[in-house]
C-alpha cells in the first residue's frame, strides 16, 4: 500500500493549491497570540469552501462548524503559531521575517486542517456535526486554555489532533494510547543572600554558590528522594544575578521546567521543591521566593479513539507504516488542556525525508512536504469513521 497515494479526488484537485498555502505561512510566520494575518487567512479559506466560521476566538484563533452540529460532534484541533527562531534551511520559500520560524510544523498543521475542510464541505450529507478549532498560543502554552475558556470544547464528543514528529519517516504515524506526553511546569526561583566584597565572601552569603547549590541539590534530591519509576526533570534554562565582578551577589533569579508523567506526582511537585530549595538556601543563611506555575497537564489519549484512529490509517497508509509508540514524550503539548473536558487523541505524523529531518524547534527543521497529504487522509478517515460509527448509535 502506497501511504502517498491520494484517492479522494477532491483531494487531488485541490492538494497542489493547499502546499502553495503552506508555503505562504511558512514565509510570513506569526508568533504566539500574534497570529493575525495567519487567521484571517485561514478564515477566508474556510468560508470559501462554505464553512460556518468564527474568528477572534481566544484572542487570534478560529473556529469552523459544518453539519448538525446539535447532535453528536467531532473536532479537530490545528495550532498555526511559530517560534523566535532564525531560519537557516536555505529553502526558496524560507521566512521572511527575521528571527521568526515555523520550526515546529504548525503551518503544515493548519493546512491539513485547511485540507480537512475543503474535503468534507464536498460531502453533500455530513453524518454528524464537525469542528474545527484553529489554535493560537501553542508555543507558550496559552492558546488552549484562552480557547477552552471562550467554550470551544463545549458540546463537543470527541477531539482529534496531530503533531509532525521528525523521528518517524514520512508516509508513516505514530500512535499511542494514555500518555503520550508529560505535564509542564514553569519553576521561578529567587536566591535572596548578603552582597559584600568579592575578596572577603566570609562577610556575605553568596547568592551565586547558594543557587549553585540550589540547581545541583535538586537534581540531587530527584534521584534520592523521588520514585526513580516516575521520572521528573528539572532543567534551568536562565539564570540572571550579580552587579559587579568583584561584588558578592544578593540575588539571583532562576528559571527552569519541570515535566512529569505522573499526574498525582505532578501536583505535588510544587511543595517538595518549595521545601526543598527553602531546605537548602536556609543551612547557607539564605532566603528563597519559589513560584510554580502548571503550563499543561499529561496528554492522555483516550484508548477508543486511539483504537479507531490506528484502524483507520491502517486502511489508508497500510498496517506496516503504523508505529506502537511504547514511551511518552517528556515535552509537553497544551492539547491536554483541551483534553480536560473532552476525551480524545492525538497521532505522530511522520516527516523525516531520505535525509532525514532536522529536530524541533531547530533552525534547519524542514519536513518532507508528502506528509501533508498523509496527515489529512488519515484524519479525514478518523473522522468519517467516527462519524459512522455514532450517527449508527443514534438511530
Amino acid at each position: 500500500m502506497n501511504p502517498f497515494e491520494v484517492s479522494n479526488p477532491c483531494l487531488q484537485r485541490f492538494l497542489p493549491e493547499l502546499l502553495e498555502l503552506r508555503r505562504h505561512l511558512h514565509a510570513h510566520p506569526e508568533l504566539s497570540g500574534n497570529e493575525h494575518q495567519t487567521a484571517a487567512l485561514v478564515a477566508g479559506e474556510l468560508r470559501k469552501y462554505g464553512w460556518d466560521v468564527q474568528e477572534g476566538i481566544g484572542r487570534t484563533g478560529v473556529v469552523a462548524e459544518l453539519g448538525n452540529v446539535k447532535g453528536p460532534l467531532v473536532g479537530l484541533r490545528v495550532d498555526m503559531d511559530a517560534l523566535p527562531i532564525e531560519e537557516r534551511t536555505g529553502l526558496v520559500y524560507s521566512s521572511r521575517q527575521q528571527g521568526f520560524m515555523h520550526a515546529c510544523g504548525h503551518d503544515l498543521h493548519t493546512c491539513i486542517g485547511l485540507g480537512v475542510a475543503r474535503v468534507l464541505s464536498q460531502e453533500s450529507n455530513l453524518l454528524t456535526g464537525v469542528r474545527l478549532i484553529f489554535q493560537p498560543a501553542e508555543e507558550i502554552a496559552e492558546g488552549a486554555r484562552w480557547m477552552r475558556s471562550a467554550g470551544v470544547t463545549k458540546g463537543l464528543d470527541a477531539l482529534f489532533g496531530v503533531h509532525v514528529f521528525p523521528e518517524l519517516a514520512v508516509g508513516t504515524i505514530g500512535v499511542k494510547s494514555g500518555s503520550l506526553t508529560a505535564a509542564a511546569g514553569e519553576l521561578e526561583i529567587e536566591v535572596i543572600g548578603e552582597s559584600g566584597h568579592g575578596a572577603r565572601p566570609h562577610q556575605s552569603v553568596d547568592a551565586i554558590w547558594i543557587a549553585a547549590k540550589v540547581i545541583s541539590g535538586l537534581q540531587e534530591s530527584i534521584s534520592r528522594r523521588l520514585d526513580a519509576l516516575n521520572p521528573v526533570v528539572v532543567s534551568f534554562g536562565r539564570i540572571e544575578g550579580g552587579q559587579a565582578f568583584n561584588v558578592i551577589a544578593d540575588r539571583v533569579k532562576l528559571l527552569g521546567t519541570v515535566r512529569c508523567l505522573d499526574e498525582s506526582l505532578h501536583a505535588s511537585l510544587p511543595k517538595w521543591i518549595e521545601e526543598t530549595v527553602q531546605s537548602i538556601c536556609f543551612s547557607f543563611g539564605a532566603k528563597a521566593l519559589v513560584n510554580y506555575r502548571c503550563i499543561t497537564p499529561i496528554v492522555f489519549n483516550d484508548h477508543s479513539l486511539t483504537s479507531l484512529l490506528e484502524n483507520s490509517a491502517a486502511s489508508i497508509i497500510g498496517e506496516q507504516n503504523i508505529f506502537r509508540l511504547q514511551k511518552p514524550s517528556l515535552g509537553a503539548e497544551d492539547f491536554a488542556e483541551l483534553l480536560q473536558d473532552v476525551p480524545g487523541t492525538m497521532f505522530r505524523l511522520g516527516v523525516a525525508g531520505d535525509s532525514g529531518c532536522a529536530p524541533l524547534h531547530n533552525g534547519h527543521f524542514s519536513l518532507d512536504e508528502r506528509s501533508l497529504s498523509v496527515g489529512i487522509q488519515v484524519l479525514l478517515g478518523t473522522i468519517n469513521a467516527w462519524m459512522k460509527q455514532n450517527s449508527i448509535s443514534q438511530v
